[in-house]
């Protein structure tokens, strides 16, 4: 099937990964794409035991709320399957993504422990199963767990670089580029080949594209009829396929608004 993309005009191979191990985060800096290192990862079995005897586990339904902006703070949740979008809404009520979080990553920083309210929300984006280590429990097991606290750190420190460079992104490029960027970046994860092209083989709506790259649905919906138009891409449903990916590339580098 990836012989048969490279014959499409234009469209690239997406790149292979483990299915839901990486997350969706707007950058320029490929080295991100995966996510940081699964929070458990460098734990030993035993570790991995003593910090999930201390944890809850919750099932969320598609579009269930996790946690909410202004709400009280109280550690953490560790994804263990399906998607989580964690996003910001301003006080005009715009909303714009900060990522979407996958398996082993943890959502409900930036603080991780007790004692404050979310700076932002998250919210399933697919059926998920979390495990919530409230933060009086997390701060002890990070104290007994060297590889525990390491890891929060890590993946903080990932967070943080990320938001850096979603903020970059909203200030040095224009809305054009950053939906080329988008669309080129769902290839790479999502990516499945096609007859006309490459596959984004998960559904994401206008609205959830236009909150990723800062821009209204309506905007998102004119200007992707404007690529099917121009044969750059071709609407299927919910789902979006990608026929010329150097047009892309091209239109990340160089756009306009």
């Amino acid at each position: 099937m990836l012989q048969a993309a490279n014959v499409v005009r234009g469209a690239v191979p997406p790149a292979v990964r483990p299915a839901g191990s990486s997350s969706l985060l707007l950058t320029e800096n490929q080295q991100w794409i995966g996510g940081p290192p699964p929070l458990m990862d460098k734990l030993s079995p035993r570790e991995r035991e003593l910090v999930l005897k201390q944890g809850r586990r919750k099932v969320l339904n598609r579009g269930q709320t996790l946690f909410s902006q202004g709400g009280k703070h109280d550690g953490i949740w560790l994804i263990e399957s399906g998607r989580i979008r964690v996003f910001y809404t301003s006080p005009l009520g715009r909303e714009i993504t900060l990522a979407y979080w996958h398996v082993g990553n943890f959502v409900g920083g930036p603080e991780v422990f007790e004692g404050t309210v979310h700076q932002w929300s998250g919210v399933a984006s697919s059926n998920c199963s979390v495990v919530h280590l409230p933060g009086k429990e997390l701060r002890s097991l990070a104290l007994e767990i060297p590889n525990l606290a390491i890891g929060l750190i890590e993946g903080l420190t990932f967070k943080g670089k990320c938001y850096s460079a979603l903020a970059q992104m909203l200030g040095t490029r224009s809305i054009t580029q950053r939906l080329a960027h988008l669309l080129l970046h769902l290839v790479e994860l999502y990516g499945v080949a096609d007859a006309d092209g490459t596959v984004i083989a998960a559904a994401f709506t206008h609205a959830d594209i236009a909150h990723m790259v800062g821009a209204t649905r309506q905007w998102v919906t004119i200007s992707l009829k404007r690529m099917q138009e121009k044969g750059i891409v071709v609407t299927k449903r919910s789902q979006i396929v990608v026929c010329r990916a150097d047009v892309l590339e091209e239109m990340r580098g160089q756009a306009s608004d």
